[in-house]
């Protein structure tokens, strides 16, 4: 195979593993009061898409921070925004302030994971890939050794996919940050 194959095939592969490990279940599931890192992420949509961003990260009346506290920087907020501006088209009870909460149901799950998967897509996987075809001084063979290796690092896939986070907009704001 030529080298332009083994990188589809390591995007490829990375993708199938990150949807199957999705496919099973998340900490908290069906677990009251909190639900587990689903409920929060969820919770984030809510607040994020019914309160004014003055109240994102304050204890108000519609916001009691014991329960999932927005504690994400900003950039995580509003990654959050725009998913539950999508949610809420999609179904307005995924997101319906106060009312939601312990909201769980196959297809809002679908959507959650959904919803990773797309910024994988979008950012992240191109983001490796270009980072590693940057790399001067190093084969074709070896840079596609990195993709798969980065591809398939067990820590993100098992947060982001398995444990139910968004950590990646979260790193990328720290990045930001720190070399901005």
């Amino acid at each position: 195979m030529d080298s332009w194959s083994w990188l589809v095939l390591a995007v490829l592969t990375g993708l199938s593993v990150r949807w199957t490990v999705s496919l099973n279940s998340y900490s908290g599931a069906g677990k009251p009061p909190m639900y587990g890192d689903y409920e929060a992420q969820r919770h984030w949509q809510e607040i994020t898409y019914n309160l004014p961003v003055t109240q994102w990260y304050f204890n108000t009346s519609d916001n009691n921070l014991q329960y999932w506290g927005l504690d994400y920087p900003p950039l995580t907020a509003y990654h959050s925004f725009l998913c539950a501006y999508v949610a809420n088209i999609i179904d307005p009870r995924w997101i319906a302030l106060n009312t939601s909460r312990g909201y769980e149901s196959p297809q809002h799950k679908l959507f959650m994971r959904a919803t990773v998967f797309i910024v994988d897509v979008l950012i992240y996987i191109p983001a490796v890939v270009l980072y590693c075809f940057s790399i001067r001084e190093t084969s074709i063979k070896q840079k596609i050794s990195m993709v798969f290796c980065i591809l398939l690092y067990p820590g993100l896939i098992l947060v982001d996919y398995g444990h139910f986070q968004y950590p990646f907009t979260y790193i990328i704001q720290k990045y930001c940050i720190k070399h901005l």
